[in-house]
């Protein structure tokens, strides 16, 4: 299953057989396709979530610079130290947000390295918890990337449909399979 998803049960949505079935957005579930009350009470939760988490990330990075300054390692140190957080939760938080707005298929060169920057993204995951926290003010994080695949998804299968609808059976009478 994609990091982004995890099942999570959500309201029954009436669907054609066949139809695609919209997918689940982390800590939404399904719940953003009807945005019922369920919808909007998580909806109030998870910024409270992420700030809280955001707050608890920076007080463990404020505990880390403050024992690097505390061990007269030099201010020249303290201040490189300083300013690599501040980098890496800046890079982190725009890899992010784009990540949120756009989708994964959008991040491009340095963003989409997950393995090879992986210390930067974990040492700005404050910034990416903030960025989370910002979008999940606007929209459920993922929301607009999900729900245009979805709308795609449906519309061609609406296509796919009304073209089988319109193509009448065109085998000639007395055409069928061979008896032998």
């Amino acid at each position: 299953m994609s990091e982004h998803r995890t099942p999570s049960p959500g309201p029954a949505v009436p669907a054609p057989e066949g139809a695609p079935a919209p997918a689940g957005i982390r800590w939404f579930g399904t719940s953003w396709v009807g945005r019922g009350s369920d919808y909007r009470l998580r909806r109030a939760l998870v910024p409270v979530g992420a700030l809280l988490a955001a707050a608890a990330g920076a007080l463990l990075l404020r505990f880390g610079v403050q024992g690097v300054q505390m061990s007269d390692a030099g201010g020249f140190v303290y201040a490189l130290l300083v300013a690599a957080v501040a980098i890496c939760s800046c890079l982190a938080a725009l890899r992010n947000w784009k990540l949120l707005s756009e989708g994964r298929e959008a991040l491009t060169g340095w963003m989409a390295e997950d393995k090879s920057l992986g210390a930067v993204w974990i040492i700005g995951g404050v910034g990416a918890l903030l960025a989370y926290f910002v979008r999940s003010l606007v929209e459920a994080p993922g929301e607009a990337v999900e729900r245009a695949r979805h709308e795609q998804a449906v519309q061609r299968y609406e296509r796919r449909q009304a073209s089988r609808s319109r193509r009448p059976d065109t085998r000639a009478p007395g055409r069928g399979r061979r008896r032998g």
